[in-house]
């Protein structure tokens, strides 16, 4: 009755298997730790080491670990570098996935809840996005997640397979426990963090001209732990017998560049100086979540994502923590 947690020593995936062990749910993490950290894994959870393509591997964790459920977060998610390596993302986040998906099928395994995004909408069309919104990516990496969504749904209909898709906006925040520790770093709360720690001379921002209150560009944040909360909800949900579904995540409130900078000046005591850059391609003036799908179907709420308990909880993990996790020697 074990719950499989593909990319579990991951940012999203730790925090969700720390969730799983304080409700004592036995789980096991197969991660191939090209983004994930070894030291984010508690000692007493399983460990695979190796890639969701392997099917010998994957068949060895389910007989090994009795595995009954999977909640797949393993992806490669950097956008700039899904344009400039799209054949590596299509291999790794649908390929690889589509293996993972035939071998629980093979094994009789019907639940999965699969880390999407927001990406898969495209430029937005309108704000907030529901799930009706039409999907247009403009990135491989959106791609990459969508064709998977499809995927699922397919499965679906001619195997079984049950499933929820979350599709989350920005994920942001910390645990005691677990934080953000990328490399490299894209996400804007960390990196501003990392000039309040005395790590970088100044925040990049990137645009400050759009048709937004203060010109910079607003997203919707949302803790890290409500994240992990709603796909343990999602598989309950599955348990219960509930159909597979899309579903957003988020708060419905979003938040400006300017806006995130000057609360971490708040949170941390420091000046934190900016640099204006111009727009990033692609860059839309805003992402912002309708989340009321998910709160219903799962009976799910944002608790700790108040933009200043965010990154309070950021700030407090990264000073802790000022070179992330410990990294493994040779």
């Amino acid at each position: 009755m074990t719950i499989l947690i593909t990319g579990g020593a991951g940012y999203i995936g730790s925090v969700t298997v720390e969730h799983l062990q304080r409700a004592k749910r036995p789980v096991a993490i197969l991660d191939n730790l090209s983004r994930g950290h070894r030291a984010a894994v508690p000692a007493a959870v399983p460990l695979y080491v190796g890639d969701i393509g392997d099917r010998d591997l994957v068949r060895r964790v389910i007989r090994e670990q009795n595995i009954t459920a999977c909640i797949h977060f393993a992806a490669l998610a950097l956008v700039p570098e899904s344009v400039a390596d799209p054949a590596r993302y299509y291999d790794n986040n649908v390929g690889q996935c589509q293996i993972l998906l035939d071998t629980l099928h093979e094994a009789g395994i019907r639940r999965f809840v699969f880390s999407s995004t927001c990406a898969t909408y495209g430029l937005p069309q309108s704000i907030p996005m529901t799930e009706s919104h039409p999907q247009q990516p403009i990135t491989p990496y959106g791609w990459s997640k969508l064709f998977v969504e499809r995927i699922l749904a397919d499965y679906d209909r001619a195997y079984g397979l049950r499933f929820v898709a979350l599709r989350y906006f920005n994920a942001a925040g910390a645990t005691v426990i677990h934080g953000e520790d990328h490399e490299p770093e894209t996400h804007l709360i960390p990196n501003v963090l990392r000039v309040a720690g005395g790590r970088a001379e100044a925040v990049e921002v990137y645009g400050n001209d759009y048709p937004t209150p203060d010109g910079t560009a607003i997203r919707d944040y949302i803790h890290v732990s409500d994240l992990a909360a709603a796909h343990i909800a999602a598989l309950d949900a599955l348990a219960d017998d509930q159909p597979s579904a899309f579903l957003n995540l988020g708060t419905g409130q979003g938040h400006s560049v300017l806006e995130v900078i000057e609360t971490a000046r708040r949170v941390t005591g420091h000046a934190i100086p900016t640099r204006i850059r111009a727009r990033r391609p692609g860059d839309p003036p805003q992402l912002v979540a309708d989340s009321r799908a998910a709160q219903d179907y799962l009976c799910w709420r944002p608790a700790q994502s108040d933009l200043e308990d965010i990154i309070r909880s950021a700030w407090q993990w990264h000073s802790r923590h000022p070179d992330g996790y410990p990294k493994e020697t040779a």
